[in-house]
């Protein structure tokens, strides 16, 4: 076991690297000064070549490259006499460094991720990050248990009453759900909800997390500004728990230890509850641990249909400003996120099924 887990974390971290090389080359290929876009339009020769050198943008593209992954690598290598270079270790830039040996000039250090500053706003990606990813951690976690909870209630239903106007009813929903794209779902959402019908169901199209009370005195939680879009992106993953739920309860249903729970005299409750549906929730896991991935990684068109204040918004709000490390910043974090999640769902398939870890 302990040998399978090293095969998946060297094979994630593989990917990582690849994920890496690729968004570092093409955010370095676009059109574009970054010291420009600090200083504004106005900014002399002089200060647009100081940011340069200190960016290390004046550098060939192969030191710039390992300037960036000595950044982001959490033991790194750094100069300790050369402040003009970004090599230097800068405590104001790294927050903290934990010095493990110095030879020569050069100093290793352990230390947090580096994903530098925004060009737009001065602040650290890292901080900008940590406001932006719990709140699609919520949305994600929001859509997820609604996808899940009333998924299995309809797939289980469609399996129960199989041919039924419910069950061809879950099949068309569906369908449907799976079809349409998210962001068409987000702004017919928006529009019917949120403005068509919003003296009735007092939604708002626009809603963040938190909002102001009505006497200004501060910010409260408001969660029914999480109803719609958790809602909206919880759409495609709960009609495929529909269906999955359906076809995999239907063939668990058809097995011969089933025929036997019922001859038995086991009720039909005892039946799909104590032995068919943990037998049949093995796809389902499998399609909600893909969707969570997924939609922890950052759902950016319905975050900006909602305006939701989470990666999505931040990832669309650099686009448009040619933000670049920000942007790289969220794609690297959110490329972790899937990595690790399928190297965790890896390892608890090979605990499960101990065949999965001979592949």
């Amino acid at each position: 076991m302990l040998q399978f887990i090293i095969k998946r974390l060297f094979y994630g971290f593989l990917v990582f690297v690849g994920v890496l090389t690729i968004i570092f080359l093409l955010f370095n290929v676009l059109p574009g000064d970054p010291a420009r876009m600090m200083l504004g339009q106005r900014a002399d020769s002089a200060s647009i070549a100081a940011i340069n050198q200190d960016l290390g943008r004046d550098k060939p593209l192969i030191v710039q490259y390992l300037g960036y992954v000595n950044d982001l690598s959490p033991i790194s290598i750094h100069s300790t006499s050369k402040e003009n270079t970004f090599w230097f270790l800068s405590m104001a830039k790294y927050g903290s460094a934990t010095v493990i040996f110095h030879f020569s000039d050069k100093v290793v250090v352990l230390k947090p991720p580096y994903f530098r500053r925004s060009y737009q706003s001065q602040i650290p990606v890292t901080t900008i990050l940590a406001e932006a990813f719990p709140k699609t951690a919520l949305l994600a976690i929001t859509s997820i248990a609604i996808a899940l909870i009333i998924g299995l209630m309809i797939g289980i239903l469609s399996a129960i009453y199989k041919d039924s106007w419910f069950d061809k009813m879950a099949l068309v929903f569906s369908v449907s759900g799976m079809a349409v794209p998210s962001f068409f779902a987000a702004i017919v959402f928006a529009w019917v909800f949120a403005f068509l019908l919003s003296d009735y169901t007092h939604l708002s199209m626009f809603g963040s997390l938190y909002s102001v009370d009505d006497f200004g005195r501060g910010e409260y939680l408001d969660l029914k500004n999480l109803i719609l879009p958790s809602i909206v992106l919880g759409i495609r993953p709960l009609a495929i728990v529909v269906e999955l739920t359906r076809s995999s309860l239907l063939d668990v249903m058809s097995s011969d230890y089933i025929r036997t729970a019922k001859a038995k005299g086991l009720s039909s409750f005892n039946v799909i509850f104590g032995h068919a549906l943990k037998n049949a929730l093995n796809p389902v896991i499998t399609a909600i641990s893909g969707w969570f991935a997924s939609l922890m990684a950052g759902a950016v068109f319905v975050e900006y249909v909602f305006d939701w204040k989470g990666v999505g918004v931040a990832i669309v709000d650099a686009l448009a400003k040619y933000d670049f490390p920000v942007v790289m910043g969220a794609v690297l974090s959110i490329s972790v996120i899937l990595v690790l999640i399928n190297i965790l769902v890896d390892i608890i398939y090979a605990w499960l099924d101990p065949r999965i870890r001979l592949s």
